[in-house]
């Protein structure tokens, strides 16, 4: 729900002074992180293979919320890699895997992730099959600099995440997207059951205007 602006809200003099110059947003959809930045979405080619579609070089590439989308993390990030100038920035966002999935794969919030993500998990101490280490995925970028990756947690809840990984069963699920829907239509009194949701079906805290649950990372192309 609008990753890119809600991130935005929390930048500070920093983002925006590696963000500068020729930039191309990977599947950024409605909300590019810049009005006039390039945009490249689904219609535009395949991310996972986006140097066929894109031979320009960049001073940045920016993707929130795309990598957990393609085939191959590993190879769709050194795809994107590639668009990046010697100097340039790769910056891109993934939903943490503990605040976003809660334990369960296929995601509940959406079932069109191909991966989750993690910043220090090492190999089989997830209980996501899926699980992909931020930290490891961009220290294997070539010439590359790791210059941050942190947890992005604005206005998370954490005493409502749900301890119980048992998959919530149709109805329950068609009966939390009606919640959703109250939550959006009459306002924040709705938010009250929240505890009480978490019994019966996880709660995409991140539907909301002003919460985050993702992983950030910055790596920086040496010259």
């Amino acid at each position: 729900m609008y990753e890119t602006s809600k991130s935005k809200a929390t930048w500070s003099d920093f983002e925006f002074s590696i963000l500068k110059g020729s930039g191309i947003d990977i599947g950024c959809g409605p909300d590019p992180v810049f009005p006039d930045i390039r945009k490249f979405d689904f219609h535009d080619g395949d991310a996972n293979n986006i140097t066929r579609f894109v031979s320009e070089k960049f001073d940045f590439v920016y993707s929130s919320h795309c990598l957990e989308h393609m085939d191959d993390t590993a190879h769709a990030l050194n795809q994107w890699w590639q668009l990046v100038k010697p100097g340039g920035y790769l910056y891109f966002a993934v939903p943490d895997e503990d605040l976003y999935e809660q334990g369960l794969f296929p995601s509940i919030g959406n079932p069109t992730h191909r991966a989750t993500f993690t910043i220090y998990k090492n190999k089989g101490e997830s209980w996501s099959p899926v699980s992909r280490n931020v930290q490891e995925l961009a220290s294997a970028l070539p010439q590359g600099e790791v210059i941050s990756i942190d947890l992005q947690d604005t206005n998370y809840d954490r005493s409502l995440l749900r301890a119980n990984r048992q998959r919530p069963g149709w109805l329950l699920h068609k009966l939390y997207i009606l919640y959703l829907g109250l939550n959006y239509y009459l306002g924040p009194k709705w938010k009250g059951l929240d505890p009480w949701i978490t019994q019966f079906h996880p709660i995409d805290q991140t539907m909301r205007p002003d919460t985050l649950a993702q992983i950030r990372c910055i790596v920086k192309k040496q010259t």
